[in-house]
This record gives structure tokens, C-alpha cells and sequence, in this order.
């Protein structure tokens, strides 16, 4: 049997060439920003926070409101710095998800907390936010902070319910849809919907932006969910298999125990409740899902999501910007492929 997300290798950027093109003056506005926000006299503070910020991650939050806020005919200065707030904001969650989650690798480096340890890696995550919630004042839009907090808030609810959840096999499809919504889709949905917030758009815009941000932010996380068992350590920049060994619970398990037998059921018991995990249950673990096709259906889903975001923004008139967010879900789904 074949893995079946194929695993044949694009180019790094593929499918948001387009995006990454038109916000380019932007977003070296917002690069600018973000290093000097990072400074402090305390020297541990900027080592911590550069590292991770430094890592080659693609940006894709704050390009989603630099996008936005031009696709909306906003002309200020006030998206650079929300759009440095959302990457702080989405460091922060990753410098914390990395302690709770104990991961050793965020983005093919040691992860922070291996380098300056729990204590650092969680204060750092703090200051960050402390900076994002600074920079959010100093633009002056109440509506904007709003969002932008808001969205902290749920994070912060999804990690718990995440952790709540944490080796329950029980868990049902929408228990987890409900996690991934609130830790994942809520900082695309806030960082789609600033721009037309800015830009003085009314609802109907708005709304869609951030209908648009929340359901492809619930395809990119499907997606990363699917390619923790089918992918590979480059794609993912983490060890495949991460999620298994930290007994996640994530869709292609809740599709797998859902749909196998007793036994099976009992190795998943096994392995991510008690955590007794041997040399080849990795590989049993990918066996059973190719059984129930629990990867392709994760995958299926993905697309779902990915639809909904598509069709989200056809309120909006054709432009390069459209074009370009559309062609964002694409690279997001097609990540499997």
C-alpha cells in the first residue's frame, strides 16, 4: 500500500509567489518593524525571540492583513504594525505551544526551549504579546484591538481545550474541529479581517475577510494534521511522527479510531493514552490509517475548508490582490501533494 498524502517536493513558496510579490515593500516595512520591537536591554529577551523569528517561517498572518488591507483600498501606515502584531502574537503562541507540547524542533532547529529552557521560552512568548497589544494602541482603531485581542483570548482557549483533550481517543470530530478553530483558524480569521476593518469597509466586507481567514486557517491546520503522518521532516520542519509521539489527538486519528476495529482501537488506547510506544508502532500506526483512509479524508476535508474560504471572497471585484489570496488556499491545500 502507498502512503497515501504523496510526498513529491514544490518549491518552497509555491503558490503564493504572487502574494509574496505584492506585498514585498510591505512587508520589509513590517521585517523592520518586528527587529526593532524585539530589542531590549535584556539580552536574553531579543536572543530568544530571534531565533525563532529569524527561522524562515513564511509570514503568511501578516501577509493575510497586508493583503487585505490593500484589497480593501486601505491607504495609512497602521497595517504595518498590525500585521507585526500578528506575527508576534502567532511567535508567542509558538514559543508557548512548544513548552506545553515539550516538541524539540520548531521549524528545523531546536526549538527555544532547548536552547534557554521553559522559563525563558514562556517569558519571551510574554513580551512578544506585550509588544503586539503596544503596537495595536498606537494605530489608533478600537474595532482592530478588539479583534486582535479577542483572538488572543481564544487561542489561549484552544490550547486548553487542546490540553483537556490531550490522549483522549474519545474525542469526537467536532470536539477537535472546535480546537483547531479556536488555536489555529482565530489568528487567520483576526488577521484577515483588520484590513477591511482599517480601510473602513463596511460589514458585509469585513465579514467575508474574516470567513475567508477562518476556514482557510482550518484547511492549513487539517493539512499540517495529514502531513504529521504522510509528510516528510523537511516539508513539516519537525519530525514526521511528532504528534503521534506526544499522544496528539488530531483528525486522521479521530477518523482511524472511529472506524477500526476493536483492536485497533486498543492500539491507539495504547500508544497515545498511556503512551506505550514501541519500535514500529509509528509505521502501524500509518497502516491502520491507510486503512480506514483516514489521511486522504483528513486531506478531503481539508479541501472543504479550503472551498469555503475560495468562495468567501467573491464579494470582492477581480484584482491581482483577490487573485493572490485565492491562490494562497491553493498552496495551503495542495501542501499534500
Amino acid at each position: 500500500m502507498g502512503v497515501v498524502v504523496p510526498l513529491e517536493e514544490k518549491a518552497p513558496n509555491s503558490g503564493i509567489e504572487g502574494l509574496v510579490a505584492l506585498v514585498t515593500p510591505d512587508m520589509e516595512r513590517v521585517n523592520q518593524t518586528i527587529l526593532s520591537r524585539t530589542g531590549s536591554d535584556v539580552t536574553l529577551i531579543p536572543e530568544v525571540a530571534n531565533h525563532l523569528i529569524s527561522s524562515g517561517g513564511k509570514r503568511l498572518r501578516p501577509m493575510l492583513t497586508l493583503a487585505t488591507a490593500a484589497l480593501c483600498g486601505y491607504k495609512g501606515d497602521g497595517h504595518i504594525k498590525l500585521a507585526a502584531s500578528v506575527e508576534f502574537m502567532h511567535t508567542a503562541t509558538l514559543l508557548h505551544d512548544d513548552v506545553v507540547d515539550q516538541s524539540d524542533m520548531r521549524r528545523g532547529k531546536l526549538a527555544a526551549r532547548m536552547l534557554w529552557g521553559n522559563e525563558a521560552s514562556v517569558l519571551v512568548g510574554d513580551f512578544l504579546l506585550g509588544q503586539a497589544f503596544k503596537m495595536m494602541v498606537e494605530v489608533g482603531s478600537l474595532a482592530c484591538l478588539d479583534i486582535l485581542s479577542s483572538a488572543a483570548a481564544i487561542i489561549a482557549e484552544g490550547e486548553v481545550m487542546q490540553l483537556s483533550a490531550a490522549k483522549d481517543t474519545a474525542t469526537t470530530e467536532d470536539a477537535y474541529l472546535a480546537v483547531i478553530r479556536a488555536k489555529t483558524a482565530a489568528l487567520f480569521a483576526a488577521a484577515s479581517e483588520v484590513g477591511p476593518i482599517l480601510a473602513n469597509r463596511p460589514r458585509e466586507y469585513a465579514a467575508a475577510c474574516r470567513s475567508y481567514g477562518t476556514n482557510l486557517g482550518v484547511a492549513f491546520q487539517l493539512i499540517d494534521d495529514a502531513l504529521d503522518y504522510g509528510g516528510t521532516s523537511a516539508k513539516l520542519g519537525k519530525n514526521v511522527g511528532d504528534d503521534f509521539r506526544e499522544g496528539k489527538i488530531t483528525l486522521p486519528v479521530v477518523l482511524a479510531f472511529r472506524r477500526g476495529t476493536d483492536a485497533e482501537r486498543d492500539f491507539w488506547r495504547r500508544t497515545l493514552e498511556k503512551g506505550e510506544i514501541g519500535e514500529n508502532d509509528l509505521e502501524q500506526a500509518l497502516t491502520t490509517m491507510r486503512r480506514h483512509r483516514a489521511l486522504e479524508d483528513t486531506v478531503e476535508r481539508a479541501r472543504h475548508y479550503g472551498a469555503m474560504s475560495r468562495d468567501a471572497l467573491e464579494i470582492f471585484p477581480a484584482s491581482p490582490w483577490k487573485q493572490a489570496l485565492l491562490d494562497v488556499v491553493e498552496f495551503c491545500v495542495s501542501r499534500a501533494h
